[in-house]
């Protein structure tokens, strides 16, 4: 089954909005087994929309459109829908009626454009609203003779994926006739690149290249690592998760020291869960980073009974005034130690991680755009570790913390 997709929408084209939307479904649609072999974007014009419809039909069983499906006169997917179906645009009473209601919920009275949201092309299929005033639609289409299928999404994300899980990801299945179950497990890994990690991996790649074997894909993913996923197809579900584990373990032999987590593991979660098992507190100074890693550690709910807290020491006069520090350069070794020392000492912690580096854009204190050091004292280590990381400002900032974060799991794990 393959199942391309067009992102519908003139912002798209202006770069006004970046498309995730496209992005998310093509992930989502391989992890289900299911071919994405194009993606288009067109702009808010209905003779432009059908003719791209026209064209990713011509190849794929089906095609998600995603955008322009609202109540405004530049929202035309259902006319263009219509057009390639041959049919008319038919008015639902029980759409329009909902929509009303959500309003009404809401303490607003519905504008009278709202109704074009309920329109819908003959023989089409209505995916209920349940998130927004757009219902979604499946919308079967004969081109020269063969059946496919049209789907229709709004633009909103949260509205989006709702309806691709809950409706078209179980229809296209049943189209298809596939019985069979996916799953899948992702290894979060930092300290090497995507070829680094090929290269090492090429070998156990040639061995999953049968029908009886997990696909592996690398998916690099900035300050959030570096994701290997394995994915296997199998009759059941239990099938697919020995599939899984077998070669889980293959890949592990080989990259085992990269691997901080798998799936919904982030590197911050991971630090939080091994302070918490071993009963330790954090402290954390930061300079380059300007609160950044205070940020993630703070995104994980129960942060507070391990993180005590961060200070964002980025003028020299508060290293030296408020955490210790020495007078003289603040990119430096001695300076990244006694960071560390003074924040877990000021704020009460077991442990004390700090930051300070070179973001650009010129040097300082004799160091390079890119260097980072990075302070960390606690039970069993003190010492500080050196990196020269690459990118423009914000991302050297973003590889810093994750960075960071990953020295800090090391040396409470004794590595």
């Amino acid at each position: 089954m393959r199942c391309d997709v067009l992102a519908v929408g003139t912002e798209l084209l202006l770069g006004q909005i970046i498309d995730s939307n496209s992005a998310w479904m093509g992930g989502t649609l391989a992890e289900h087994g299911i071919d994405s072999l194009a993606q288009a974007k067109v702009g808010d014009n209905v003779d432009r929309i059908e003719a791209q419809l026209r064209a990713l039909l011509s190849d794929a069983d089906a095609v998600i459109t995603c955008g322009g499906l609202g109540p405004t006169h530049d929202d035309l997917t259902r006319e263009a829908i219509a057009r390639v179906m041959g049919v008319e645009l038919l008015h639902h009473d029980d759409i329009a009626e909902r929509i009303r209601e959500m309003f009404a919920a809401r303490g607003r009275t519905m504008t009278a454009n709202n109704l074009r949201q309920a329109m819908v092309p003959e023989g089409a299929v209505v995916i209920e609203q349940t998130r927004g005033t757009a219902p979604g639609l499946i919308c079967p289409v004969s081109i020269d003779g063969v059946d496919k299928v049209v789907y229709a999404v709004p633009g909103v994300p949260h509205e989006m994926r709702d309806m691709v899980h809950r409706a078209i990801i179980p229809d296209l299945r049943q189209r298809s006739g596939e019985t069979s179950t996916i799953v899948s497990r992702v290894l979060r890994t930092w300290g090497e690149s995507e070829s680094g990690l090929n290269e090492r991996l090429d070998d156990v790649i040639d061995q999953l290249e049968t029908p009886d074997t997990p696909t592996l894909a690398f998916l690099a993913s900035g300050w959030n690592g570096l994701k290997v996923r394995l994915t296997a197809k199998a009759p059941t579900a239990d099938d697919a998760a020995t599939q899984i584990a077998e070669w889980e373990a293959v890949v592990r032999d080989r990259i085992g020291e990269l691997v901080f987590g798998t799936d919904d593991d982030t590197m911050e979660s991971v630090v939080l869960d091994t302070l918490r098992a071993r009963g330790l507190s954090l402290a954390v100074a930061e300079s380059v980073t300007g609160g950044l890693v205070g940020a993630r550690l703070t995104e994980i709910a129960g942060a507070s009974d391990v993180f005590r807290g961060s200070v964002v020491s980025y003028a020299s006069e508060v290293k030296h005034d408020l955490l210790g520090v020495d007078h003289g350069p603040v990119v430096s070794e001695p300076a990244a130690r006694q960071m560390a020392l003074g924040v877990r000492d000021r704020l009460g912690a077991d442990v004390g991680l700090s930051l300070t580096g070179v973001a650009g854009p010129s040097e300082q204190d004799g160091q390079p755009v890119g260097t980072l050091f990075v302070g960390l004292v606690g039970p069993g280590f003190d010492e500080v570790r050196h990196a020269l990381l690459p990118g423009q400002r914000e991302q050297m900032r973003q590889f810093s913390v994750i960075t960071s974060l990953g020295w800090l799991r090391a040396a409470l794990n004794g590595s």
